[in-house]
């Protein structure tokens, strides 16, 4: 049977817009779910080193029970998780006299924003703070210290990760997505799914920015992207 997943946008206060949904008992074989680097040194509840602001226990509840719901619905999770060795090229502290969020240039001309060092492997704020048992897969990027890697398709030296094949092994066509950050990993995340083929729709009241003005931008690239943008799934 051919999954069915039917939209209802309703109008509401503020112009905001709420997305209900009914599926087919196979829907699964067609849309999946990617909730993006839900890990503690993202959030402000697990106080991590690199917290996005609103990111509270409340914040990833909400994640929580949405993909929760979307699993019983018959929808196939997956999850991307940010993986990093110590000496990462990302970590401002590997880089003798350098501060957090400075940009530098490397080899070849890349730009490389400096961070705190994050989601290190097999550390406790490295671990994904929704019940695992949620996800059919997790996808680790970030693990080759040489590159950094925001898209859970891809890093930034262009290795591919499993992702795309998972997707096809379990004949997914369209993707949902969100998770932390809008601005980088679910923006990143998103606009390479949808150049992969895949129709995408990005939750934003399930996602989480950096900043406001990184954050509207990354909206304006995924719409350019013809990415579907909603704020909340019912």
């Amino acid at each position: 049977m051919r999954a069915i997943l039917i939209f209802t946008l309703a109008v509401v206060m503020g112009g905001l817009f709420i997305v209900s949904f009914a599926s087919s008992t196979n829907a699964g074989e067609k849309i999946g779910v990617i909730v993006v680097d839900m890990q503690g040194d993202f959030t402000t509840w697990k106080k991590g080193s690199l917290a996005v602001n609103d990111t509270d226990g409340a914040f990833v509840a909400k994640v929580e029970k949405t993909t929760v719901m979307l699993k019983e619905k018959g929808y196939p999770i997956f999850a991307t998780q940010d993986w990093h060795p110590a000496d990462h090229v990302s970590f401002f502290s590997n880089h003798e006299g350098k501060k957090p969020f400075e940009a530098i240039q490397l080899d070849g001309g890349r730009t490389q924003v400096l961070w705190p060092p994050h989601c290190v492997q097999n550390t406790k704020n490295a671990e994904i703070l929704l019940d695992n048992d949620l996800f059919i897969a997790i996808v680790k990027k970030g693990k080759d210290k040489r590159y950094d890697s925001y898209s859970g398709f891809q890093d930034d030296g262009g290795a591919k990760t499993e992702m795309n094949t998972i997707l096809k092994e379990k004949g997914v066509k369209e993707v949902i997505v969100y998770g932390i950050a809008t601005d980088y990993c679910v923006k990143a995340t998103a606009i390479d799914a949808a150049d992969a083929g895949y129709k995408v729709t990005v939750v934003e009241g399930l996602s989480k920015g950096v900043a406001p003005d990184t954050t509207a931008k990354a909206l304006d690239e995924m719409k350019a992207k013809g990415i579907i943008l909603v704020k909340e799934l019912e």
